[in-house]
């Protein structure tokens, strides 16, 4: 029987989102299901086998949707695999901020849900979706444009994280 995965991001750009998307169609390519949604948008974690959990670097620290996702859900969190993922500059651009830094953020924010798994993804960084204050600080930290998702990557994590979090492969009907 395949397992029902939800994928939940916050996003501000659009960024966070597509690594939310690539997770859940490399789940449905192993035969899951996989639903993606909004953290804001989510109400109820039943029924659910496993939750991923996804949210962006910004001004040098995970979005704030992430704690606020886990006091809503915390009985349900302590019940499932829980792994979680943040998307910024900083893979590509260190000066920006450590990986470690913003993956610990990530782990104090589930506190006190112990993730199977966490990581940060390379994100994009579009100075026409950018604020007047952003371009301006990412200009003069002279830090690099572009769309830097790695989808194997992506893909990648998203395999071992099945057996992480105790999920089988399962056959696609």
């Amino acid at each position: 029987m395949p397992a029902r995965v939800l994928v939940a991001y916050a996003s501000k750009k659009g960024s966070t989102a597509g690594i939310a998307k690539a997770i859940a169609k490399e789940l449905q390519a192993m035969g899951h299901v996989a639903i993606v949604a909004e953290m804001k948008d989510v109400s109820s974690l039943e029924g659910y086998d496993a939750l991923i959990l996804g949210a962006p670097v910004y001004t040098g620290s995970v979005m704030g949707d992430l704690s606020g996702f886990v006091s809503r859900h915390r009985d349900a969190l302590a019940r499932l695999p829980v792994a979680a993922f943040t998307a910024g500059i900083a893979p590509v651009y260190p000066k920006t901020g450590e990986v470690k830094t913003f993956t610990d953020q990530l782990v104090a924010a589930l506190h006190p849900i112990s993730p199977v798994a966490v990581t940060m993804f390379s994100g994009t960084l579009d100075p026409k979706l950018l604020s007047f204050f952003e371009r301006g600080l990412t200009s003069l930290l002279q830090v690099p444009t572009g769309d830097f998702r790695n989808w194997d990557a992506i893909a990648a994590w998203t395999r071992e994280l099945t057996q992480k979090m105790g999920l089988a492969a399962s056959p696609k009907n």
